[in-house]
Order: C-alpha cells, then structure tokens, then sequence
C-alpha cells in the first residue's frame, strides 16, 4: 500500500500541486490534482491525436466547420469559465460530441446530420463547453488518480474511425479521455448550466429539452439505431430522468422563446445532407470489404465517389479493397488521391506507407510511417517501421519501435511484443525469466526458473554465488537448464547444495545469465 501512494505523490507532483479551489462554474469548492496549467496543456497535446482517431478533420464544407465554431464561440463567450476554446468537426458518420480538458470540443458529421436546429446544436455545444469548465474531464482523471494510483498510463479498424485501440504513446491517454463516462452529476451538471449558457447567448433552451426526448427515444429503439450506442450514448447515457430535470431547468430559467434558427441551420448542412448517401455508401463498402465482397465494396466505393468526388475516404477505401487484392500499384495510385484531397490524415499516410513495403521501396515506406505516427502514433505504424528497421540491420532501432508498438492491446502491438521478445532476450533475459532458490525438505538448494514470455525457451543459464555488500553476488557458478521451458511453465534446477536451515538460503542469490527463443520444434 505504501509504494502504491508513493506513485500517488509522485505523480500529483508531476501533475501539479494539490489544492482546493472553488469550481467557477458550480460555485463549489473541490479537492483539486490537476492544476489549471496542467489541464490546459492535456487539452492541447490531446486535441489533434484525438481528433484523428475519432477520423480526423471533417475538410470538404470549411464554411460549416467556421459555423460551428462561430456557434461554440458565442456560447463560450458567457460560460463562466474562460478558456481558450475550440471547436472543430470530425468526419466520421457516428452521431458523437467529445470535450477535453482545456476547452478543447469536437462534434462528429454524423451528429449534425442528425440534429435540426441552431439551437439544438447549442444545447449540444454547450453541454461540452460545460464538461471542460467545470473540469469533469480532469476530475475523471483525477478519480482514476486516487482509485488507482495511477493517471495518464497506459489491423487497420474495420469502421472509418476509431482507432483509439491502436493509439500508443502519449495518444493513449486522450484515448482514455474520449472513452471515460461521466458521473450522473457531472451530466445534471452540464444539461443544467448548458441551458442556462444557451438563455445567456439568446437561444431557445427548450431546444435542450426536444433534444434529450429524442434521444431517450432513439435509446429506445437501439436496435434500430446501434451507431448512437457507439457514440453519443456511450458517454452521456440519456434518461427519462434528465428530461424531466431539463423540463425542471427550463421552468425555472423561465426562458420565454430565443433563437431556434432552423432556417439558418438547415441552409448550413444543405451540402453535407446532400453528400450523405456518398458516406452511406462507404460505410456500406467497409461492411461488403470486411465480409470479403470485394465486388460489392468496389461498386459502393466507386458510388460513394460519383456523388461526391472531393472526399479522400473513398479513395482510400478503393485503395483498401486493391491492397486486399494484393494489386498493390492500383492500391498505391488511390491512396494517393486520397492524400491529394486530404493530407491532414494519418490514415492514408499509413496505408500508403504499408502499400511501399510491400512494393520494396524502403525509404518512402519509412517516410509515410513516420508522418502517420506524427499525426497519430499507432501500434500498425511503430511495429511496421521495427520491421524495416529490422531489416536494415539496427537492432537497437528494432526494439525501440516495437516497445512503442507493443504498448497497445492489438493484433500490431501482439506482434510487436513478440518481435520484441526475440530480440530482446538474448541480450536481457533477466527482463523474461524470473528465478528464485528455494530450500527442499531434505535441505537441498534448488533454483527455479520460470518463463513469463508467450514463447518456448531454451538454452537457460542461472548464476548462484553468495550475496555480499549491495546485494552483489560473488562466486557465481553457473548452472544450465535442459531442454525448452515452455510459456507460463517453470523449471528446477539442482545445485548441488546442501543448506542446514532455511536462514541460510538468504546468504544466496540468483540471476539468468542467458536465454533463446527456441523453435516450435523445439517444443517436444
């Protein structure tokens, strides 16, 4: 328990002092971790990584994507909390709207399809502005801070976006940002100081109230509509209960009209509800590609392009669905128009990237990965680069790639740990294999050796020798284990020597001198 609130305070002290401080939104007074500098700087190095794995920048309407923001702006400017706001859309068909720490608020394509008015995109925007004023986003953090002792730890995904689970590195953790729930406090907290922001900048709040019935509805109905479970409702779960708080709010905000502007918002979306079937399409191809109908995905795509011929995801999906094919020149020649249309996107960088390697050219591959993993480190871009790196003979490279790839729970970072082992091993056993001696009835002295890799090893070596000053060990002799120790399995080694009693066995120690990987020939 100790050593876990020795982390505690190590890392309050990288993240700021500890203090109370009245929150400016709620008028409360909080225990705070996180100071206010720290906050703002999470908010600005998470921003871009977390909009690209939600599937970057929506860059097709930048007058829509100006609207949204001047909307954001105008209920920012009488939140109580001042920030350095920003707002931007990310182009990804699933209704969803994220706040980070620091101000920092996005709102996904699919959502503002699915809204009606100015208004009703205020009660959503102003919901976020409240999550980042009033720190809810910190404050989750800080819960895992306390509860664990811990904070800020840590194949291409079939959707468009996403890829929150092949982000690693300092991605990770707006990762765990984006996929945190808020307590049922924190959203009666943004619903209520939502509308209230939304009375202050002159919109209707009742806007907020139609909103949360039709979300209670759509939750009602999930089979029917399973993408805003994958969205919006996996972090603001709507409720008959937040209705009836709403309806609460509004009486007693005593708000009589404000501005709606349906007429206003439906001109702003009218290209982006006209290309809709276009992202329809490619959603549809994705599915066909996933379940192996290339015919059908090439139709879909080559639709999708038909109707809106400037967007970058259907050529990358052309591209997609050649590289499966193994016809890696026609994959190439369409990730490349992607790029030519959107070069802000780390994905196209990626899959242009892989497409070289598997052409032979090293050097563009190494340049498109590296771009992929500046916009957006991943498992798929580090294990690909430990690969080449491998290849051109830097070992040290080697490992250094595949320890930033094997940081995430996917098949790229499973095959990074292992390529990463391989390598490793050899020249670090003690990292692998674990050993301990051990005192029998009889008085022996055995060492026992286990394997914490997922692979066979052989060729074990065990020095034991006395323990002296610092815990150094002097005349070691060396001992060696026959045959392969297989994953998870232990092995014992007698030593030839006798000890009286227990107390004796501290005079000992232990340590792997070597080991390999052995071949799964090996394994009998």
């Amino acid at each position: 328990m100790i050593r876990v609130w020795q982390r505690v305070v190590l890392i309050i002290a990288l993240l700021g002092a500890v203090g109370c401080a009245t929150n400016p939104v709620t008028g409360k007074d909080e225990l705070t971790f996180i100071s206010e500098s720290k906050e703002l700087e999470i908010g600005e190095k998470q921003y871009l990584p977390s909009r690209q794995m939600q599937g970057g920048d929506y860059n097709l309407d930048p007058e829509l994507t100006r609207y949204v923001s001047q909307i954001g702006q105008r209920l920012a400017a009488v939140s109580d909390r001042k920030l350095p706001y920003e707002f931007s859309v990310v182009n990804d068909s699933t209704p969803n709207a994220w706040a980070l720490p620091g101000g920092k608020i996005a709102v996904n394509r699919g959502l503002l399809l699915e809204l009606e008015s100015e208004a009703e995109l205020a009660a959503v925007l102003s919901h976020e502005i409240v999550h980042a004023a009033a720190r809810h986003g910190a404050q989750g953090m800080e819960r895992g801070l306390l509860l664990q002792g811990a904070v800020l730890v840590t194949g291409m995904a079939v959707q468009s976006s996403d890829y929150s689970r092949i982000a690693v590195g300092a991605a990770s953790v707006g990762a765990k940002l984006l996929s945190q729930r808020y307590s049922r406090s924190a959203e009666s907290e943004s619903d209520y100081y939502g509308m209230l922001y939304m009375a202050r900048a002159g919109y209707d709040p009742a806007a907020a109230v139609k909103l949360q019935e039709t979300f209670v509805r759509l939750s009602e109905s999930a089979k029917k509509q399973p993408q805003w479970f994958a969205g919006l409702f996996a972090s603001h779960p709507p409720s008959e209960e937040r209705v009836r708080q709403n309806r609460e709010t509004l009486r007693k905000l005593g708000a009589k009209g404000g501005d709606r502007g349906r007429a206003r918002y439906q001109r702003m979306l009218a290209g982006l509800k006209k290309s809709k079937p276009a992202y329809d399409a490619l959603e549809k191809g994705l599915k066909a590609l996933q379940d192996g109908d290339e015919q059908q995905a090439l139709r879909l795509a080559n639709k999708a392009i038909a109707i809106e011929p400037r967007e970058a995801l259907f050529y990358s999906l052309l591209g997609d669905i050649h590289y499966q094919q193994k016809r890696y020149r026609k994959a190439l020649k369409h990730y490349n128009q992607a790029l030519d249309r959107n070069d802000g996107f780390f994905r196209y960088y990626l899959e242009r990237g892989i497409t070289w390697d598997k052409l032979g050219n090293i050097q563009r591959a190494r340049q498109d990965l590296k771009k992929s993993a500046e916009l957006l480190p991943t498992a798929i871009a580090y294990n690909a680069l430990g690969r080449l790196a491998l290849a051109s003979g830097s070992r040290k490279q080697a490992k250094v790639y595949f320890a930033q790839a094997a940081a995430s729970r996917s098949p790229a970072g499973a095959e990074a740990a292992t390529a990463l082992v391989r390598l490793d091993l050899p020249d670090n056993p003690g990292r692998y294999l674990q050993t301990r001696l051990q005192r029998l009835n009889s008085g022996e002295m055995i060492a026992v050796v286990q394997n914490q890799t997922r692979m066979l090893v052989r060729s074990v070596g065990v020095g034991v020798g006395l323990r002296g000053p610092g815990g150094r060990l002097s005349n070691v002799t060396r001992h060696s284990v026959w045959g392969v120790i297989r994953p998870g399995e232990t092995a014992r080694i007698r030593l030839g020597i006798r000890l009286e009693s227990a107390k004796q066995l501290r005079s000992y120690g232990a340590v792997v001198l070597g080991a390999e990987i052995a071949d799964e020939n090996s394994r009998n």
